[in-house]
Formats: C-alpha cells, sequence, structure tokens
C-alpha cells in the first residue's frame, strides 16, 4: 500500500509538472521531475518518518520559494493597525556575506515574523551603506569604476541573502549612491546650513606629500604612512566643512534618560557625549584696535559669568598658529615655547561686546578635546593665577549672599539673576543672537564630514568670490557625481579635476562661480536612512511625515556594538534636526536597540605574529605547535577575518547543515549581546540538530496514530490520563508566556528555545492514548510548531503540512486552511491566567480603567518590567503606540498600573 501511495505521489508530481509546461528530465533511465522533491509529504503526499539530510533538502528546496512569497510583501501603511518596525543595520556591498551579517539578519528576521503573527503590520527593510572609501579603493586596485563595482556587489549579496530565507520588505529597498536617495541627502544638509547648523572652518587633515591629497584615517597605516604611496603622512590644516551636532548635545543627552535600557549602550552614548555644563562663544578678533575679519570660538563651563572675562586661551596647536590665518604671524611672533604667552590680539565677545586679550597657554592639552576656552576668574583659580601673573584686569561677578546663594553682579541686565537662572537666560540670548549659546560639553566636537573622496555624496555648495557659499536651489538637486576615471587628486579632491563640473553659475548672482568638490563622509547618509525606508520611493520629499509618524520610532534597532556610539550618536542627531524642523513628531528615533555581540573563530598564531592555518598546527600533544617548526602556537578566540584563517562562508555552512540549522545555532549559541565562538563540533550546533530530528519525529508519532483509523475520542480517557492532558496544557501555557516574553522583553531567544525544546520532550514522553485522544496533546503539538516557526521556517512549514493532513482534528481555533507563519500567536489560555502565579494587571491611562494585561507574578512589583509588558502587549499597542508617557505608577498594594500621557 505504501508503495502504492508513493507512486501516486510521484504520478502526480508529474502531472503537476506538465500541467505546468515543465520539461521531462531523463537520468539513470529513470524519469525524473524538474523542481519536485520526492522525500516530504508537501511534494509526494506521502509523510515521510526520518528527517535525514535529504529530507532536509528536500523540505528547503520546496519551501524557501514559497515563503518568501508568501512574507515578502507590505501594504501601505492602515493606520488601524497597530505597527512594528524592526531594522537591522544596513551592510556597506563588499561583495560577500560574513558570519556577522548572517546573524543580525537571522535576528531581525525571527522578530519580524513573530511580530506579524502577533497581528502587527510589520516592515523589516534592507538597503544598502553604497558610499565610501573601500569602493574607491577597490576601483583604483582592479581598474574599475567605483559604481560598477558596488552596483556588482550589491546584486550578488541580494542573491547571498535570498538564499538564506530571510524575509525582509525588498519593496523598501534603498541604495545610498542613487541620485534618488543622495538627493535628500543634500536637501537635509541645506536644511542644517539655512539652520546655521553646517559651516566650514580650517581643520587638522592627514595629508599624503606624494599623492598631494588628504587621506582619511583608515588609509594611514600603523606607522603614520601612507596607505597607497607609503610617504610619511603629515599634518595639515584644510577648510573642511562641519555639522555643528554640539548644538543638540544636551537635547540628546536629556534624552537618553527616556529610553530603555540597551544593554549599556545607553552609558557609552552619555559618555561620548559628555557633560553638558557649558557652551561656545563666538568672538570676532582685533589687533591694535583694528577688526580683522578673523573669528574665535572658545568654551566656557560658566558662560553666566562670562562679564568676569579675563583672557581667552588658546592651544599652541590651535589652527590661528599653524592654518591659514591672516593673523598667524602675529600669533608665531608672540609665542614662547612652554610660556604662558600674552599676544598683541584682542578679542571681542559677539553677545557683550566686552574685549579681552588673546593668550597662548604653556600647556598643549587643554580640558576635552577643546583647544581654546574663556578665562573667567571669578569661576576657575586657574584662571585667576593666570590672570594674576600677566596683570590682567577683570571683574568679580560672582557673590555669595549669607543663605549661601550665588548670584550675580557687575553682569548688566543678568545682574541681580542667581547663577542657574543667568546660565539659562544668557545662553538663550546667545543662541538667539546666533552667537553660540548651545549647551555642551568640553569633550564633544561637531562633526567633521568633508571628504577629500569622489566615491561620496557631493555637498550642494557653490563657492562663488562676490557672495561667499551659496547652497544649490533646492530645485536644482539632486547635484550629481560626474563621471570620473582618476580616483587620486593631485592637490584636492578627485572631482576638481571634472571642470565642465565645477565651474558653474552662482545660484545668487549668475556669476562665475565653482562648485564644492568634497564630498560628505558615508555617515551622514547613515544618519537618517530609516525614514527613508517609512517612505522610499518619495519624490517630493525625503519622506512623507503621515507615514513617518506612522511607523516611527523603530521599534527594535538591531547592530553591531561597534556602531553603538558614532552612527547611533548621528542619527539620533539627525532625528532631533527633523523634529525641529517640523518633519516629524519623535524626536528619538529608535525605541529598543539590540547591539548583538560578535561570532568568532578559533584562531592559531606564533610568536611572530604570523597567523597559521588549522591544518598547520599539530593538536595531538599537550601544547599546540607549528606542524612543521613544533613552534609553540597561541591558540584565541577572535573576530572572523580571511587574514586570521578563522572565518567561515556563510555560504558553505547552509550547503552543509541547511538554513534553519543555522539560524537555530545562531539564535540559541548565546544571548543576542554575547558573542558566540564558533565550534561547529562540540557546541550548540549538534544541538539544534537534534532537536528538529525530535520535532519531526514527535509529529511523525501523532500523525501516525491520527492515521490508525481510529478516530480520537477524548471521553474514553481516563482520568489519570486526563490529568497528564492537564499538565501539557499547564506545561503549554507556561511556554507560551515565557517564550512571549523572550521575544518582547529581553530578546533572549536561546531562552525561548530551550524552553520549546523542554516542551518538545515533554511531548515526545506522552502516553499512546493521551497522543490519540488528547485535544490538550493535539493543542500542545499545535501551538509547539507554531512558535518555533519565526525561528526555524521551512521545517515548521512541512511539519504544519504534516499536520493539516491528520483527519478528526480536535482544535478548531487554528486556521488550518493557511500556512504555520500565517497562523496567530499562541496565547495564554484566559483558564491559565485565573492560577496564582499569573496576575492580572489593570491598566489605567490618565486615571481611566481601559482593560487588563496578564503579569507573571514574579514581576508584578516591577514597575518597569510590568510598564514594558503593558507596551508590548495587544492593549498597550492599541493605546499608547506613539504617545508621550510622563510618568507611570505601579500601586503597592493592588495589581494595578497607571499611565500618564501627553497626546
Amino acid at each position: 500500500m505504501a508503495s502504492a501511495w508513493r507512486r501516486l505521489g510521484f504520478y502526480v508530481c508529474f502531472l503537476k509538472s506538465k500541467l505546468n509546461g515543465g520539461p521531462d528530465i531523463i537520468s539513470r533511465g529513470r524519469r525524473v521531475i524538474p523542481g519536485c522533491a520526492r522525500g516530504i509529504y508537501s511534494a509526494t503526499g506521502t509523510w515521510t518518518k526520518e528527517y535525514t539530510l535529504q529530507t532536509r533538502r528536500d523540505v528547503e528546496n520546496w519551501w524557501h520559494k514559497r515563503i518568501k512569497e508568501e512574507t515578502s510583501k507590505i501594504s501601505e501603511a492602515d493606520k488601524s493597525k497597530p505597527k512594528f518596525y524592526v531594522l537591522s543595520m544596513f551592510p556597506y556591498p563588499s561583495g560577500k556575506l560574513h558570519m556577522g551579517h548572517v546573524r543580525v539578519y537571522t535576528i531581525s528576521d525571527t522578530i519580524a515574523r513573530f511580530q506579524k503573527m502577533r497581528g502587527m503590520q510589520v516592515i523589516n527593510p534592507m538597503g544598502w551603506d553604497a558610499f565610501g572609501l573601500p569602493a574607491e579603493n577597490a576601483a583604483i586596485e582592479r581598474n574599475l569604476h567605483p559604481e560598477s563595482w558596488t552596483q556588482s556587489n550589491i546584486k550578488h549579496m541580494r542573491k547571498q541573502l535570498d538564499r538564506l530565507g530571510l524575509c525582509f520588505s525588498w519593496d523598501r529597498e534603498i541604495t545610498t549612491c542613487l541620485p534618488d536617495y543622495y538627493k535628500w541627502t543634500q536637501y537635509l544638509f541645506i536644511k542644517l546650513y539655512e539652520a546655521g547648523l553646517a559651516y566650514q572652518k580650517e581643520a587638522l587633515v592627514n595629508w599624503d606629500p606624494v599623492d598631494q591629497t588628504v587621506l582619511a584615517n583608515e588609509q594611514v597605516d600603523e606607522h603614520g604612512c601612507s596607505w597607497r604611496s607609503g610617504a610619511k603622512v603629515e599634518q595639515k590644516y584644510l577648510r573642511q566643512w562641519f555639522i555643528k551636532t554640539t548644538a543638540y548635545a544636551k537635547a540628546m543627552q536629556d534624552a537618553l534618560a527616556d529610553l530603555p535600557e540597551w544593554y549599556g549602550i545607553k552609558g557609552m552614548q552619555a559618555h561620548w557625549i559628555g557633560d553638558c555644563v557649558g557652551c561656545h562663544l563666538d568672538f570676532t578678533l582685533k589687533v591694535d584696535g583694528h577688526v580683522t575679519g578673523e573669528k574665535l570660538t572658545a568654551y566656557t563651563a560658566t558662560p553666566e559669568a562670562i562679564y568676569g572675562t579675563s583672557h581667552v586661551a588658546i592651544s599652541p596647536s590651535h589652527r590661528l598658529l599653524h592654518g591659514h590665518s591672516s593673523l598667524k604671524e602675529t600669533f608665531q611672533k608672540a609665542l614662547v615655547p612652554g610660556q604662558d604667552c600674552l599676544t598683541p590680539v584682542t578679542a571681542v565677545n559677539m553677545l557683550t561686546q566686552r574685549e579681552a586679550p588673546v593668550v597662548i597657554l604653556a600647556k598643549a592639552d587643554f580640558e576635552g578635546s577643546l583647544d581654546s576656552k574663556i578665562g573667567i576668574p571669578s569661576t576657575s583659580p586657574e584662571d585667576a593665577s593666570l590672570a594674576q601673573t600677566l596683570g590682567l584686569p577683570y571683574s568679580e561677578v560672582i557673590e555669595t549672599l549669607p543663605d549661601g546663594t550665588e548670584r550675580l553682579r557687575n553682569s548688566a541686565e543678568f545682574t541681580g539673576m542667581n547663577r542657574q537662572d543667568a546660565f539659562l537666560a544668557l545662553t538663550q540670548k546667545a543662541r538667539r543672537k546666533r552667537v553660540g549659546g548651545d549647551v555642551t560639553s568640553d569633550k564633544l566636537k561637531d562633526w567633521l564630514v568633508s571628504r577629500q573622496r569622489y566615491w561620496g555624496t557631493p555637498i550642494p555648495m557653490v563657492h562663488c568670490p562676490a557672495c561667499g557659499p551659496v547652497p544649490v536651489p533646492l530645485q536644482d538637486l539632486p547635484v550629481t557625481l560626474p563621471h570620473i576615471t582618476a580616483f587620486t587628486g593631485k592637490g584636492g579632491s578627485p572631482l576638481a579635476t571634472a571642470l565642465d563640473w565645477v565651474n558653474c553659475a552662482c545660484p545668487r548672482c549668475r556669476g562665475a562661480a565653482k562648485r564644492e568638490t568634497d564630498t560628505m563622509d558615508t555617515f551622514v547618509d547613515s544618519a537618517w536612512y530609516y525614514f527613508r525606508y517609512t517612505d522610499p520611493q518619495n519624490a517630493h520629499s525625503p519622506f512623507n511625515a503621515a507615514l513617518a509618524d506612522y511607523w516611527m520610532p523603530v521599534d527594535l534597532y538591531i547592530g553591531g556594538k561597534e556602531h553603538a556610539v558614532m552612527h547611533l550618536f548621528y542619527a539620533r542627531f539627525f532625528s532631533h534636526f527633523c523634529h525641529d524642523q517640523n518633519m516629524v513628531k519623535h524626536r528619538e528615533p529608535f525605541h529598543k536597540l539590540l547591539a548583538q555581540g560578535l561570532i568568532k573563530g578559533q584562531t592559531f598564531r606564533l610568536p611572530s605574529g604570523q597567523y597559521l592555518q588549522r591544518e598547520e598546527v599539530d593538536l595531538t600533544g599537550s601544547l599546540p605547535v607549528h606542524a612543521n617548526t613544533k613552534e609553540t602556537v597561541e591558540v584565541t578566540w577572535e573576530k572572523m577575518s580571511k587574514s586570521k584563517h578563522n572565518g567561515v562562508d556563510p555560504q558553505e555552512v547552509v550547503g552543509r547543515y541547511g538554513i534553519d540549522t543555522i539560524r537555530l545555532y545562531i539564535l540559541f549559541a548565546a544571548p543576542p549581546e554575547k558573542d558566540i565562538l564558533w565550534d561547529v563540533k562540540a557546541d550548540a550546533l549538534p544541538g539544534v540538530l537534534r532537536w528538529q530530528q525530535r520535532l519531526w519525529a514527535l509529529v511523525t508519532r501523532f500523525i501516525e496514530a491520527r492515521a490508525s483509523g481510529t478516530l480520537p475520542q477524548p471521553q474514553v480517557l481516563s482520568n489519570e490520563e486526563r490529568a497528564e492532558g492537564r499538565k501539557l496544557w499547564e506545561h503549554k501555557n507556561s511556554v507560551i508566556s515565557e517564550v512571549t516574553a523572550h521575544f518582547t522583553e529581553d530578546f533572549s531567544l536561546n531562552s525561548a528555545i530551550s524552553q520549546l525544546m523542554g516542551f518538545s520532550n515533554a511531548l515526545l514522553q506522552a502516553s499512546q492514548r493521551v497522543v490519540l485522544h488528547s485535544p490538550e496533546f493535539e493543542d500542545a503539538v499545535c501551538a509547539l510548531t507554531v512558535m518555533a516557526a519565526p525561528m526555524a521556517p521551512h521545517i515548521t512549514s512541512e511539519l504544519w503540512a504534516g499536520l493539516q493532513q491528520v483527519p478528526g482534528k480536535l482544535c478548531a481555533h487554528y486556521a488550518w486552511d493557511a500556512g504555520v507563519l500565517l497562523q496567530a500567536w499562541p496565547a495564554v489560555d484566559p483558564q491559565f491566567l485565573q492560577q496564582p502565579d499569573v496576575v492580572e494587571m489593570a491598566v489605567l491611562i490618565n486615571n481611566k480603567a481601559c482593560g487588563t494585561i496578564p503579569v507573571p507574578q514574579r514581576v508584578s512589583r516591577d514597575q518597569d518590567k510590568v510598564h514594558e509588558l503593558v507596551l508590548q502587549s495587544e492593549l498597550g499597542v492599541r493605546l499608547l503606540q506613539g504617545r508621550s508617557i510622563k510618568k507611570t505608577f505601579l500601586s503597592p498594594r493592588t495589581a494595578l498600573i497607571n499611565f500618564l500621557v501627553q497626546d
């Protein structure tokens, strides 16, 4: 009979192929049907009992395309549905995926599938961080154009991602090197310029004296030599473009308090920004009473005491002594190395109009990253000592009242104010007059965005001899890159060689002018890409405000910890800026951040530092040694790298073990934020292979029991068997609660898999009559399969197809005509919630009762945990999504939490 069924399945496949126009292929004397797997039920109609290597291959070949078609397309935003925006940091198109890519995208794909099953409208977009130095270097090395190199890599990497079965929202794909994207990067740059947040000044750069070009830090080797010419790199001052990120330092520092914990990343952000206690103020410079046209910006931690200034100090390495300043000679004449030097230059405060001398300090390094600061003796003993030594006059501007309060005197309209009020009033006035006043730290620098390279977004500015720097009119964007073939510019950017492109008319006076030949740092492109994903085809603006307001903020942002400082800071800056431009209602772009750890491979290194391949190492003795020289070898775990011979090719690994196995391995080997030490022989991989086989055996046992010809009859179960079913019911509900919490709270997907493994083991131990007759067993097997689906979509799709064929189903609440990935995520049964280990938490919004949610007893007194559980619940998503929560109160006596919100 079984043989007859197999023959029937074969001919069904054959007929399907012929009806669809498929060709016949003769192989070894047998007819082979193209595209028709012969080892699985979905293709043959016969259930395969053993989950072999061939079964796994047949399952993945069959389901790969079907799953992709089922889940890849997202409709336009339906604002009646709750949304979930999961974003993984987009890759640079190097042409080859590495295991770090596989890990981050597996995590995002799993979360996206889970949220879809919860009924959320989900986007999980993908794009390409496609500009940058590596492509330009590759073009030079291979005699290719960066554009062709980049596009071929994108095409190849898309195929690699597709092979992994990832459910990206490809209809939202973006590529930063295409004009339809960087047009809007240029638009945002002009908006920054109009707001006074983009400006030019001289800055220190790496200069190659042979190639006559500026080098990025990555192009300078450990000996300080050029990557290309080998020449000793010089430090040189050039005029560069900056974005004034310091203007948002205080706002971004304060906003961290309202964000959930980010696995230590909030602390890294706070440290990067520094303590925002002071500000920069602008000065004009005079010599012998004559205005020079030069300006100087200096920092003070006590701007409220500015009327007590005695001097403005600069470091011996300041640009005024080394750059192209007209005062360079004056300052150099005044300089006496090793001494504090009074100069003939006077600084005029553009806010107070008070004058003070400029002093060159003896010490080379100031506090933080400063190279200039305002000397105020009333608030600094060091400044008071210097003023006394150099005989500099100043006013005492701080007086202490009998009650200890400090207030200002001799300070114009700020006289009589306490120091805190004066600080706020003075910094606000400075900002209003655009002469400084942005509250920041002494360590944070403005963002230098100029790059003297070709492959980047052109800076949309024109330099006119009459008008100065003029932005390109918005209607003339994008300023596209000219096509050039020489990528090492003599004396500056390679763009300078494209004279037809460089020479242009001034947008303001129509006179002869020149385009800016610097391009932007690629971090600018990636500082706003999360907005573009919400509206990627928009030809009229960077994004539609309504769509951005619906999708933003990103609910979960996933990426490497190495990007958790600079990139995250720049992305937050752009979001704050767009908010102030009324382009979006949210200030912060990311709600939760998941910084995943590295995947490390084992390395073998000689004392000389040379890395060996594993085959070159003798591991048979007590210590590893070089097989040829017998030198001792150091064995460590390091980030995977081709040069260290410890890399793993994702395509090779997937080909050997399968997509689902690698997905489960990556999710099970460690919590997402921890590093994985890749050792497939001794670690988690055998465990997840065995678990797939157990899942297959469990469903097989259930199918065979129901296929025996006896229909299930729950009423025939004994009291003991009913109690066994009751225990499975309790276990199922407990697992649903725990796994859902891992998906929504801590993202410990390794723990979620552990829960499912334990659950499957319990089901395998069920008695035969419970397997056949118990509705609790049937429900448990179905729930287990559904919960495993986001992590292992191919095998669970086949298992579900097997469950669909089972006769006499006892559970009607599943959508039996739909695939497993289209099932609703299992919910905890209401009766289970009434048990003492689960609390029904009443949820109030602005003191008004709105409903209840189940909360585990163990966390019901933890306000932060309950807060997060509410936000992740269906009720929280529906009623609190996008609303500003000002305060949360958890009742100490009753199961009640109250959210105070401001609409």
